[in-house]
């Protein structure tokens, strides 16, 4: 037998600790390795917008290999919160799973519900085999180990469920809340304008309500003196920048800085 799978990122959290993260638009398990080594908390992989199918555990098996090897977690985010999906990310082995577009403290409880094998008091909807999230059987009291370590999040980014928020705070083992600033400005009529007053209002109304509950709280930082910021406002999962932006600004500073001509 082998020894229970422990969750980095959700220890710091519950510890009352900040985890700082990137967003991988690479989907590389050589940028998952480097970030780690570099001592990131978490990497992000968005599976809504982008990468490969959340479907395919193969790819997020490879993903995971990376992350395990240099200590850091994996943030993984599906575009639907259809619980076989749920089950199916968690199988491959992921442990820290959000959520999108979730319009409905209902809807949000039948996935977290999907990831448990006891869910209050009750049995969960967690399937029972052997996946790579078992170490293929070998791990010891699955089960329970397992419902200590998934750590499942949604991300608030519409108004139904701004005006649900406390609703969807308060379904059991709900672990964090992510702020999501852009759609919620799509869904306000304001578009990319995350500093619009009303997106602001939203985002706002949902900070306040996670602070008052035992649910961490997360977003995005817009540079590092926003990020600070965050955390002095009771963030304690932020995103500090993506793989895409710092490859982006490197090649850009170069190409700025080059004194010859082309």
């Amino acid at each position: 037998m082998t020894d229970a799978r422990t969750n980095a990122l959700r220890e710091t959290v519950d510890d009352g600790g900040v985890a700082l993260g990137v967003l991988d638009g690479l989907y590389s398990p050589d940028v998952v390795e480097l970030c780690g080594d570099l001592g990131v908390d978490f990497v992000w992989h968005d599976l809504e917008h982008a990468g490969p199918s959340p479907w395919d555990a193969a790819t997020l098996s490879n993903l995971l290999r990376a992350a395990d090897a240099t200590g850091t977690e994996l943030l993984v985010r599906i575009p639907v919160s259809e619980p076989a999906l749920m089950r199916k990310v968690l199988d491959a082995g992921v442990r820290n799973v959000f959520l999108s577009r979730v319009r409905s403290a209902a809807e949000l409880r039948e996935a977290v519900r999907a990831a448990r094998f006891e869910y209050e008091d009750e049995p969960g909807q967690r399937g029972l085999a052997a996946p790579r999230a078992s170490r293929w059987g070998l791990a010891d009291d699955y089960p329970a180990t397992e419902d200590e370590e998934i750590f499942v999040g949604v991300t608030v980014e519409n108004q139904r469920a701004v005006d649900e928020i406390d609703d969807i705070l308060s379904v059991p083992e709900l672990g964090f809340v992510f702020v999501g600033p852009y759609d919620l400005s799509v869904d306000t009529g304001h578009p990319g304008e995350v500093d619009h007053e009303e997106v602001q209002s939203r985002v706002e109304t949902i900070r306040d309500a996670t602070l008052d509950s035992d649910v961490a709280l997360g977003g995005l930082g817009f540079g590092m003196d926003d990020v600070n910021e965050k955390v002095d406002q009771g963030y304690q999962i932020l995103n500090v920048g993506s793989t895409m932006a710092g490859v982006a600004e490197m090649v850009s500073s170069r190409l700025d800085a080059f004194e010859g001509e082309r």
